[in-house]
């Protein structure tokens, strides 16, 4: 009998992520065969309940497709994420990070709780660097299409939990997006508020803006 999908089961999906415009689609990320996405359903901390929904109890074989609107998906854009950073922060050897932070580089950095949170660099002043942390498809409608390629029972050390946390709901064993970025979680879980970046005051390099100072309202 098929392995159908449920808590405590190992799940593969090979599956197409995009947004919705109207009748137009702009694909955003695949997972392909050859590298699926992969993890134990429900213990993926903060996937969507839409995702959830479309997926539990199907077989391997079955194929699958659903639309999130911006409040079943990521949430809309909140201008409160937007924050600026000295500068200074990423600052290596004594030279700005050219080669690292720039506008349109997505930039690590560390709550004081050791969570990471990837920002967006909007803007680079001679004093700050203006970095917006929503989630990438924050205010957006959201589509998702794809294959179940396998279920099975997981492993006992597939059910242990994550030894990475980035605090966006995935786990880096198994994350195989440069951001850390499964796109079916909602990274809006992060909590940013306890981490002040303007006050980032310490006498540590942060290569790549990797801020681990410990800064904290």
């Amino acid at each position: 009998m098929a392995e159908k999908i449920k808590f405590g089961k190992y799940v593969e999906l090979a599956y197409e992520v995009f947004i919705v415009e109207g009748e137009r689609e702009a694909q955003v990320y695949k997972f392909d065969k050859k590298h699926p996405d992969h993890f134990v359903f429900g213990l993926e901390q903060g996937m969507l309940e839409g995702f959830t929904q479309a997926i539990s109890g199907l077989e391997a074989g079955d194929k699958f497709e659903l639309t999130l609107t911006p409040d079943q998906a990521f949430g809309e854009r909140d201008p409160q994420m937007i924050h600026e950073v000295d500068r200074s922060v990423f600052v290596v050897d004594g030279e700005f990070d050219e080669e690292r932070v720039f506008v349109g580089a997505m930039i690590p950095m560390m709550t004081a709780d050791g969570f990471r949170i990837d920002g967006l660099v909007e803007k680079v002043t001679d004093e700050k660097v203006t970095l917006d942390f929503n989630h990438q498809l924050a205010g957006e409608t959201v589509g998702y299409r794809g294959e179940v390629l396998t279920v099975r029972d997981a492993t006992p050390e597939e059910l242990e939990p994550p030894k990475h946390h980035c605090g966006c709901g995935c786990d880096h064993d198994h994350c195989d997006h440069d951001h850390c970025d499964h796109d079916h979680c909602d990274h809006d879980h992060c909590d940013h508020d306890h981490c002040d970046h303007d006050n980032c005051d310490c006498d540590h390099d942060h290569k790549g803006g990797h801020c681990d100072c410990g800064c904290e309202k």
